[in-house]
């Protein structure tokens, strides 16, 4: 056979290269995820409109949609939206500077371990809706109580894995890092952050979830402003289409400010490939 004939026959014929493929694999995967979410909401509309669900206790996603235009127009839900993603940012901040320096501070201390692991141990076991009466006590029905509850829900899943990815660090490293004579804030910046900082991500990923949860734990408490003060409204007049749009937005925030912290974890872990 000849050498032409070999080079044409398919056996011998140059393949994609492998980031094409990968990108072309990654495409087909994302178009694949979103298959069965189109198909709960197709079968949901169809048992809508034949009447085997009653629209009291649940509306069809075209009304839900209709109705999230409207609020949108007439700047109900972008305010209130707004309202509800500041508190969580707030709460966020807060709590997540408390979890860090804590856990820093536990876990390149024996004593500092000592003096601040078994509150924080018991703290993190208290439900948070049994805490709304007392910071309601405290602190009365202003933004207060609602950013405090939200910074305690952020605080200990950053304080958690931050702790856990300091405590992973080999000693031989922290080791070589004495023997060079580094300082102790040398040690930190060089060794001790790199080193946690795969942990302290993912546990900023899981406070982020756990802000958000908090943030409607937050919002029955009274208020005149914020996607649950929208959602408390809708409930006592049944109006089931708002009850469902600000629901979505809830979820919508989440997954969006996930998305967020991912790619931050992929460039900041880009050293690990």
């Amino acid at each position: 056979m000849s050498t032409t004939a070999l080079a044409g026959s398919p056996a011998t014929a140059p393949r994609p290269p492998r980031a094409a493929r990968r990108r072309t694999s990654s495409r087909f995967a994302f178009v694949r995820r979103w298959v069965s979410p189109i198909a709960i909401i197709v079968i949901w509309q169809l048992l809508c409109m034949g009447g085997f669900i009653d629209p009291r206790t649940m509306a069809a996603p075209s009304d839900i949609a209709q109705t999230a235009v409207g609020l949108i127009k007439d700047g109900t839900l972008g305010a209130e939206t707004l309202v509800s993603l500041q508190r969580v940012v707030l709460g966020l901040v807060i709590g997540g500077f408390i979890g860090l320096s804590l856990a820093v501070v536990a876990g390149l201390s024996r004593i500092g371990d000592d003096a601040i692991d078994p509150p924080m141990q018991m703290l993190r076991t208290l439900p948070h809706l049994g805490l709304i009466s007392l910071f309601i006590t405290w602190f009365g029905l202003g933004e207060t109580p609602k950013v405090t509850l939200i910074a305690m829900g952020a605080c200990f899943p950053l304080y958690l894995n931050t702790l856990g990815g300091i405590r992973g660090i080999d000693r031989k490293v922290l080791e070589a890092a004495r023997s060079m004579h580094l300082t102790h804030r040398q040690q930190i910046r060089h060794v001790v952050i790199p080193g946690a900082l795969p942990q302290t991500l993912t546990g900023l990923r899981q406070s982020l979830g756990i802000a958000w949860l908090s943030l409607i734990v937050a919002e029955t408490i009274p208020t005149d402003a914020g996607l649950g003060h929208l959602i408390n409204e809708a409930r006592e007049f049944l109006q089931v289409d708002v009850i469902v749009v600000g629901l979505a937005v809830y979820a919508a925030l989440g997954l969006t400010t996930d998305a967020i912290v991912r790619h931050l974890e992929r460039k900041a872990l880009a050293w690990r490939a």
